[in-house]
């Protein structure tokens, strides 16, 4: 990879000629370009998965596959035992697994990383992150790092059924800080019309940037049948995620209805799909991260799958007028009343190193550029 001109996320094209380049490889198979995204690269599961006893970290100086079996105070490893998941295997609701990725690392000494889950990973509550050798920070990967990537995965909702290559998180690569500030934001939105209510944008005055782009959580519902979201049941049958368009919704998931009072409590750690008042535009020059409101606002996480690809609801020249963000919403420890356009989450927007050769939409297999409140692809559409 040679030295960017730009500081930036990386382009799909530049990811291309990492690949080519073997800072992104495979010893199992070979990484394909149907793994490429305007500005992420789709990570694959390698074909054995850990039972772990419980999460960590590995902040030591030993790897993560020595960790593994280290021997704890009881003398014991992590590992309570493996699988073989290259012909399938289930990954049981509640439990942790990390699975080694497919995809190896030798990254320039100026280009960092950060991975997501992607957007059906989120929307099943599947809890997954990346870990890498010594960091003590998950989904964080260190400028330069040259080394192995590891996941772990907890499904929180439904127990599933994966596969050696199924892909469920994404990689953003990106050179120097790329972050904009306030001011650059504020000058974006008068530019390109961030946020949309309806078919009419967001005024400035409208608009809340502070340390990012504000958005706020619709509970009005659907005009025809008041549903607002759905909330997932507890007992129900395995979710395989190579199927798409199988399962009946009624059969995983309790619809949620609009109420004159427009709120919605919260309770304790039941996972709900909800959606955002605005529609929200990203062009293509441009990558976003959505992440939860202020801590101190409440004990609630309002996004597990962040990453929001260039031409998210904006198309390539501004063609589309927004689409909405799905919310993967959880409270905690105590039920959580919201209310209908409370401030609910935020994007953090962040320049491409380089103009992208696609955008996010319909003509590279995108799934959600039109969505309303849109459950995961294996569900069927109403």
């Amino acid at each position: 990879m040679a030295r960017l001109k730009e500081c930036g996320v990386l382009s799909c094209q530049t990811l291309k000629k990492a690949i080519s380049k073997k800072h992104i490889s495979s010893n199992s198979a070979p990484v394909g370009e149907d793994q490429v995204q305007p500005a992420s690269l789709d990570l694959r599961l390698g074909k054995t998965a850990y039972r772990l006893v419980s999460s960590f970290l590995p902040e030591s100086t030993d790897s993560i596959e020595d960790m593994l079996y280290a021997p704890d105070a009881y003398g014991a490893g992590l590992v309570m035992y493996k699988m073989d998941i290259s012909g399938g295997g289930i990954l049981e609701k509640g439990h942790v697994y990390l699975i080694p990725l497919m995809e190896e690392l030798n990254l320039p000494k100026d280009v960092s990383g950060k991975a997501n889950p992607k957007s059906t990973t989120g929307r099943l509550d599947i809890f997954a992150r990346v870990l890498t050798d010594r960091n003590p920070r998950f989904d964080d990967i260190g400028a330069g790092y040259h080394g192995r990537l590891f996941l772990e995965v907890m499904p929180r909702s439904f127990t599933i059924n994966v596969k050696e290559g199924l892909s469920l998180v994404q990689l953003r690569l990106m050179n120097g800080e790329c972050a904009l500030t306030d001011a650059k934001l504020r000058a974006l939105n008068r530019e390109s019309r961030l946020l949309y209510n309806g078919e009419e944008h967001l005024s400035p005055e409208e608009t809340k940037i502070s340390r990012g782009l504000f958005m706020s959580v619709d509970l009005s519902g659907d005009i025809n049948t008041g549903i607002l979201g759905y909330k997932s049941k507890k007992n129900s049958h395995v979710v395989d995620l190579l199927k798409k368009n199988h399962y009946n919704i009624s059969d995983f998931w309790e619809p949620i209805r609009r109420n004159s009072k427009g709120t919605l409590i919260l309770e304790p750690e039941e996972f709900y799909i909800l959606s955002s008042k605005e529609k929200i535009r990203v062009p293509p020059k441009y990558a976003a991260e959505m992440v939860a409101f202020e801590a101190g606002s409440g004990e609630l996480r309002t996004h597990y799958a962040g990453f929001f690809d260039p031409g998210f609801g904006y198309g390539l020249k501004g063609e589309v007028k927004g689409t909405k963000a799905v919310l993967e919403v959880r409270a905690h420890d105590v039920p959580f009343m919201i209310a209908d356009g409370q401030t609910f989450c935020k994007l953090f927007f962040e320049r491409m190193a380089e103009m992208p050769e696609k955008v996010y939409g319909p003509k590279i297999g995108s799934s959600y550029q039109y969505q309303g409140i849109t459950l995961s692809k294996q569900f069927k559409n109403l």
